[in-house]
């Protein structure tokens, strides 16, 4: 599947490593101007402190065909947003797809912990990190992207609205921040449809992300060795796919049928067509429910 985002101007928020980069790369290889954010530099890293950088995710994105500019950005900080969009608004004139992938929790959440048991203190840093980073983004980047009409909002969360609803994510916090996801951006969906402009909520599957492959102690390219250990991590898919997700929606010129809803991007390969770099299609939420909840036996033939 081939899309031209040639033209288009892209801020991926929460793009130093992920499912950010690989959306950023992805929206790259489509020609986008892309501008990606994220706390850690070459100079300076992040409460995270892991060696991705936005500087690297912005090369990538020219290397692979588009225009990488990386910009240091909190994005609790009130001032910086609003520096970024007067910067997107000078250089660029306008916003034609805002990526909310602001997270950065991976390190404060516990499984195991009930909520009177968590840190009250890391859950609600949790909480700021995955909910009010995407509301200060979108409060100073969406009166540039209304400005014409076609915008698309994409709030990334993990898990799709039908499978939340039925299912707790096992943590307080951890359920709480992705549900709001969903909802934010059906809300935005709500206010953005009478400026011709579209929000929808995604979500990657079982993500090959850095860190993924670290916990498991192989890389992308022994990534199958870590079935040893966890049979369902077959059905597990690169930060590729969910970034040639977004692509082919932000190519889409009927996008906004996809208005308030909640996607994912095993669902959005049978509409559109993409695949992951190994030419498959990983349906990750429909095998979760069909085989890893139902207790089956690792088994992907038929979902990817």
């Amino acid at each position: 599947m081939t899309v031209s985002l040639e033209g288009k101007v892209v801020l991926v928020a929460g793009a130093t490593r992920g499912a950010g980069r690989g959306i950023a790369v992805e929206l790259g290889a489509a020609g986008a101007t892309v501008y990606v954010t994220g706390r850690t530099t070459r100079e300076r890293r992040s409460e995270m402190n892991r060696p991705e950088t936005i500087e690297e995710t912005a090369e990538l994105v020219t290397a692979a065909g588009g225009r990488g500019i990386a910009v240091p950005v909190d994005h609790l900080d009130h001032d910086q947003v609003q520096a970024l969009v007067k910067r997107i608004d000078a250089e660029q004139g306008g916003l034609d797809v805002l990526v909310n992938d602001i997270w950065g929790g991976e390190l404060l959440f516990s499984w195991s912990d009930r909520l009177w048991e968590h840190s009250l203190d890391d859950g609600l840093r949790i909480l700021r990190l995955a909910v009010d980073t995407h509301i200060v983004t979108s409060h100073y980047a969406l009166p540039l992207l209304i400005r014409r009409p076609g915008g698309l909002v994409v709030e990334v969360t993990d898990g799709t609205a039908e499978y939340n609803a039925a299912n707790y994510r096992l943590s307080f916090f951890y359920d709480l921040a992705k549900t709001s996801v969903l909802r934010m951006a059906f809300a935005q969906a709500k206010e953005l449809a009478p400026y011709g402009a579209a929000a929808v909520s995604l979500t990657p599957g079982w993500l090959r992300s850095e860190i993924m492959l670290e916990h498991f102690g192989v890389t992308e390219a022994t990534w199958r060795d870590a079935l040893v250990r966890e049979p369902h991590f077959a059905i597990s898919e690169t930060p590729a796919f969910v970034g040639r997700a977004v692509a082919a929606l932000a190519a889409d010129p009927e996008v906004s049928r996809w208005n308030g809803q909640s996607l994912s991007s095993g669902g959005l390969a049978q509409v559109y067509g993409f695949t992951d770099v190994d030419g498959s299609r990983p349906d990750a939420w429909r095998y979760m429910v069909e085989v890893q909840d139902a207790g089956r036996p690792a088994d992907v033939t038929g979902y990817r």
